[in-house]
């Protein structure tokens, strides 16, 4: 240290870094939005991001969805009898599906960064569209075995890939109303699905029976979907042709206000002897998400984070029940209605979901406005918890069948808080990409139970009691890591609050002296403010 008359720069002890207090995402967003002429452009380039983005991703989703049921529809169509499917043999065919989706969730993630959410969301769609329709050509178990395994590391990347490509191009708190989207799709995906298979199934021309036509024609459906969202979806914002420069430069501002401490670098500051604050040298560069450079260390960051195991507990807790929905409401109708016909069953499977992809917009809008997750899940859980409850209680078939209305009602609008949760409260590319993976790769164990507890031993005159309990306990469970989440989040953002976790800072800082990480500070900085 030089003498004080020279007026050097004396190094303080611990200092507030410089940054901007715009983390507060809406606070920033509200700011951007007092320059009408910015808010104009904004709007418009958002509207058209809405048109060009959305509704590619939607159909991707809804044929996602409409593959997922098919299996149902098509059991009961005939195909366990003739492929001739014994014991649980069509139980582990859809089981096998799990383990392959399970295993490339996080790879898919990784790869989804290099190549391009606009190329690889509708490269993986064009594969399994392709796979959908080799299951026509099916005639063993083996066969069924394997197109099933190929069609889950086919899909496996498509909904965490969804959630993290939207990350990149809505500031945080405009996802879940574009995830919401998807999900009421997925509801009317379970309304077009019975109706779809309703009609092919009773097709049996040219010596193909009519559950294989309904593979063929899905499969051609889903190969279109494809084909037209690679035509018109943007890689990023400042990729995205059709904005002009003027909406680029809001849509582009709007994201960089979202996420400014987390791309930032933190700078600290030294004093000198008059008193005054002089910027030093920065530990870490400025960063642009798209400069954000692969590091193991957010890996392992986004792997551990406790919130990605309670959102993904959460999440297989409630995909119990939806995989089981989409598996077996069919099976559970016939149940229900012994003597109905088979195209009644798939008829009356389209009804419960009608409701349900209302609620799950309205639900997403009022999420998006108030800024929170946790408590809307809170309280809609219950629903469907009353709804097994129902179905477990009663031999009523109207009652029962109304449940079903419960069940839907319940878990549809819950899945999109579920989803927006996790990338809301992770930042940095990496963590977040590993972190909505990884709370998938939890959640869709639920697959492997949902697949063997709705086994037709429980059916019949014994209603399925025993798999309804199992799903209800999972909820039960699903309830309460929600509480835990909200309630770490609440008492997080309180000492952040209070300044008890101004250390984030220093401890960042050693990591990257020790260059254990070149990532941004991200959801580490005390400004971040979780999303309850």
């Amino acid at each position: 240290m030089k003498g004080d008359t020279d007026g050097d720069i004396v190094s303080s002890a611990y200092q507030r870094p410089h940054y901007t207090h715009a983390d507060e995402a809406a606070i920033a967003t509200d700011e951007l939005l007092q320059d009408q002429e910015t808010a104009k452009h904004l709007k418009s380039g958002t509207r058209k991001l809405d048109w060009m983005v959305v509704p590619a991703l939607l159909l991707m989703w809804l044929a996602n969805f409409v593959d997922r049921s098919n299996a149902g529809n098509a059991r009961i169509a005939g195909l366990e009898t003739d492929l001739k499917l014994m014991g649980r043999q069509f139980n582990e065919a859809l089981a096998i599906f799990y383990v392959s989706y399970i295993l490339v969730e996080i790879p898919s993630n990784l790869v989804l960064k290099k190549v391009g959410g606009n190329i690889w969301l509708p490269a993986i769609t064009l594969l399994w569209g392709m796979l959908t329709c080799c299951m026509a050509a099916v005639h063993t178990f083996s066969g069924f075995l394997a197109v099933r395994f190929f069609l889950g590391a086919a899909e496996g990347g498509l909904l965490g890939g969804i959630s993290l490509y939207l990350s990149g191009i809505y500031p945080r708190f405009s996802i879940q109303q574009r995830i919401a989207r998807f999900y009421s799709a997925a509801a009317v995906a379970g309304s077009f699905g019975g109706l779809l298979a309703s009609g092919l199934t009773t097709l049996n021309t040219s010596g193909i029976r009519g559950w294989r036509w309904l593979y063929i024609v899905e499969g051609v459906i889903t190969m279109g979907f494809a084909l037209f969202a690679v035509s018109i979806m943007p890689r990023s914002v400042a990729k995205a042709r059709f904005l002009n420069e003027d909406e680029r430069k809001a849509c582009l501002e709007a994201l960089k206000r979202d996420s400014s401490t987390h791309t930032r670098t933190v700078i600290n500051t030294t004093r000198s002897n008059d008193g005054s604050e002089k910027m030093g040298q920065a530990e870490a560069l400025e960063l642009k998400v798209d400069d954000e450079a692969f590091d193991w260390y957010e890996v392992k960051r986004g792997m551990t984070d406790v919130q990605t195991w309670l959102t993904g507990i959460l999440y297989l807790c409630v995909c119990t029940s939806l995989y089981s929905i989409t598996l077996f409401l069919p099976t559970i109708l016939v149940g229900i209605f012994p003597d109905a016909s088979q195209t009644r069953v798939q008829l009356l499977t389209v009804p419960p979901f009608v409701p349900a992809a209302v609620l799950v917009l309205v639900v997403a809008y009022f999420s998006d406005k108030t800024k929170m997750r946790g408590p809307y899940i809170l309280a809609f859980l219950p629903i469907t918890i009353v709804g097994y409850i129902i179905l477990i209680a009663t031999r009523n078939n109207k009652a029962r069948y109304a449940a079903v209305f419960l069940i839907c009602a319940g878990i549809y609008p819950s899945i999109p808080s579920i989803l927006t949760l996790i990338a809301n409260n992770s930042a940095g590319h990496y963590k977040r990409a590993t972190a909505t993976a990884m709370q998938l790769v939890i959640a869709n164990n639920a697959g492997f139970i949902a697949t063997f507890i709705y086994d037709k031993k429980f059916g019949g005159e014994r209603g399925y009691v025993l798999p309804h309990s199992v799903v209800l306990g999972c909820l039960c469970l699903g309830w309460i890591c929600i509480a835990l989440n909200v309630a770490y989040c609440y008492h997080e953002n309180a000492a952040r609050k209070a300044g008890r976790r101004e250390g984030n800072i220093a401890a960042y800082q050693e990591l990257v002296r020790q260059g254990k990480t070149k990532a941004p500070i991200g959801d580490r900085h005390p400004d971040f403010r979780f999303s309850l």
